[in-house]
């Protein structure tokens, strides 16, 4: 049987949230709250499903092998450093301010496909230990898009509140999104947060079902800024504290963004999403293939990572 969420936590406990910052603005703390976490998720692998569909997520603590994204977290870095984006140490991912990225690979998306697909970087994407954890969750075998979502977020960007569902609808519905932090995300650095409570806002997804950004010429973020959002909905942003070794796992229509980057000196927020789907339904043929199509057949040069680091933007 699926437990209740837990009560939310006294505002002694609460205290580390407070710095909290979203689109240049302090978030109230009575507008956060924590993540439910399922620390040791073979064990009750079977609820999972029921987790998924009660929450819109399931956080999955130590999943993934730790020293395997660190390993990936140095793969990307180095790439980055190799362009004159990262300075050295490459593992504290301070940005130099510099670019030699289209000076020495003109075909911006063929670069950041090659860093995408970094070996290191997909046996953690696209690897056993998720593939297990993506088919308990969502209770069938599944199968990983080939595109990766691979973002660099620089200091002072976060991304707006969307639905997933949106941009990969045309294939199965039965898809999720697997955020993996890159290396230890504090609350500063700029986590995912989730809007609670937001897969059950019926009237709100019945709008939204449906939309084919690429097809419809629709934007996929919300006008509204997510304190703003939070506010209206009588509800809270829920967030944490991340480690290598977490993976964050929601549904097409749990609404979410991030934090602000608000590390010191420059320092990058490294993460990834990889899309999985129940591996017998159809496929949407933009996230598949080799390359595969992506936005309006750009592939990975329609990602806002495909440009060079320090370009002023928001990270979708």
């Amino acid at each position: 049987m699926i437990s209740k969420p837990p009560p939310a936590a006294d505002p002694s406990a609460q205290l580390e949230f407070d710095g909290a910052v979203i689109a240049g603005a302090q978030v109230p703390i009575e507008l956060l709250g924590r993540l439910n976490e399922t620390p040791d998720w073979r064990r009750g692998a079977a609820e999972l499903p029921a987790l998924l569909a009660r929450d819109g997520y399931v956080l999955l603590r130590g999943a993934l092998s730790r020293e395997a994204v660190l390993v990936a977290r140095r793969e990307v870095l180095l790439q980055l450093a190799a362009v004159g984006e990262i300075c050295e140490p490459v593992e504290a991912a301070v940005a130099s301010g510099l670019s030699k990225r289209a000076e020495l690979h003109p075909d911006l998306s063929a670069f950041w496909r090659t860093v995408s697909e970094s070996p290191a970087l997909r046996a953690v994407s696209h690897g056993l230990a998720l593939a297990e954890a993506s088919a308990a969750v969502l209770g069938c075998p599944t199968v990983p898009f080939d595109f990766l979502w691979l973002r660099t977020m620089a200091q002072g960007r976060s991304s707006p509140l969307h639905f997933d569902h949106v941009y990969m609808n045309r294939g199965s519905q039965r898809v999720i999104t697997a955020w993996i932090p890159l290396g230890d995300l504090p609350l500063r650095a700029g986590p995912l947060v989730v809007v609670e409570g937001s897969n059950r806002f019926d009237a709100l997804i019945a709008r939204y079902r449906g939309v084919d950004v690429d097809r419809d010429g629709l934007p996929g973020s919300f006008p509204m800024d997510a304190i703003a959002f939070a506010k209206s909905h009588k509800t809270r942003l829920l967030t944490s504290d991340f480690r290598a070794g977490d993976v964050l796992l929601f549904d097409m229509f749990t609404l979410h963004g991030s934090c602000d980057n608000c590390l010191p000196g420059g320092t990058v927020r490294l993460s990834c999403d990889v899309r999985w789907q129940a591996a017998e339904d159809s496929r949407d043929e933009r996230w598949f293939g080799h390359p595969p199509g992506g936005h309006g057949g750009l592939s990975y040069g329609g990602l806002n990572a495909a440009r060079p680091l320090g370009d002023a933007y928001l990270v979708r």
